[in-house]
């Protein structure tokens, strides 16, 4: 998980932009580690398996296949989902996020999206997961000086942490933050794909602009 190291600047005030406007965007390590999937153990090596051992019954034996199937199909959904902690956003923030988490799309980086738990403003994905929030505070590092980086018209605010890439917006209604690990290639792609509900759900307060 894509998280911020200790910072030990001060909160500046919420929305407020930056005085400068980058037309870059930000780059993201090329690395692409492998993944390694989790394999459910096999019922012929538990002899306390319902299915091991000697034959059962036709009624036995299918009570036993229901509930192994039901078994591996509820820890099989158990790990396709991704645990966040949700921000506590205020009236105000809370009515904007509501209306943006209903409207993001379904891929982003053409990966798609994951169960988040509790989810009620965050959402995931792809694995790793590339982690979106609404309504939490200001970056610690963000300050009046920070560079903007604009995409598609939405102003966005960039930094390294351990992991990968973190971006929040600025300059509008409500902060709304996207954890890109470094398993991207292009980490400021996902800025593009979660950039229309933003425009159409976070209103501009002050725009990214110089």
């Amino acid at each position: 998980m894509v998280r911020r190291e200790g910072g030990t600047g001060s909160t500046p005030p919420r929305n407020h932009p930056p005085g400068r406007r980058a037309v870059r965007r930000p780059a993201v390590d090329l690395r692409r580690p492998g993944s390694r999937q989790a394999h459910p153990r096999s019922a012929a090596s538990n002899p306390s398996h319902p299915l091991s051992g000697s034959r059962r019954s036709g009624r036995a034996g299918a009570g036993g296949l229901v509930a192994v199937l039901v078994t591996l199909s509820t820890l099989l959904a158990g790990c396709s989902r991704v645990a966040v902690v949700d921000p506590t956003p205020g009236p105000a923030e809370a009515a904007v996020c509501t209306a943006l988490m209903a409207d993001l799309p379904e891929q982003v980086l053409d990966q798609d999206r994951r169960t988040v738990e509790p989810g009620t403003f965050s959402a995931a994905w792809g694995k790793p997961a590339i982690v979106l929030r609404c309504g939490g505070p200001a970056p610690p590092t963000l300050t009046p000086f920070s560079e903007c980086f604009d995409v598609n018209g939405v102003g966005w605010f960039s930094e390294e942490a351990t992991g990968g890439m973190i971006f929040t917006t600025i300059g509008r209604a409500a902060y709304v933050e996207v954890a890109v690990p470094t398993a991207y290639q292009l980490g400021s792609g996902a800025l593009v794909d979660v950039g229309a509900a933003v425009s159409a759900h976070d209103p501009v307060v002050k725009p990214c602009a110089g």
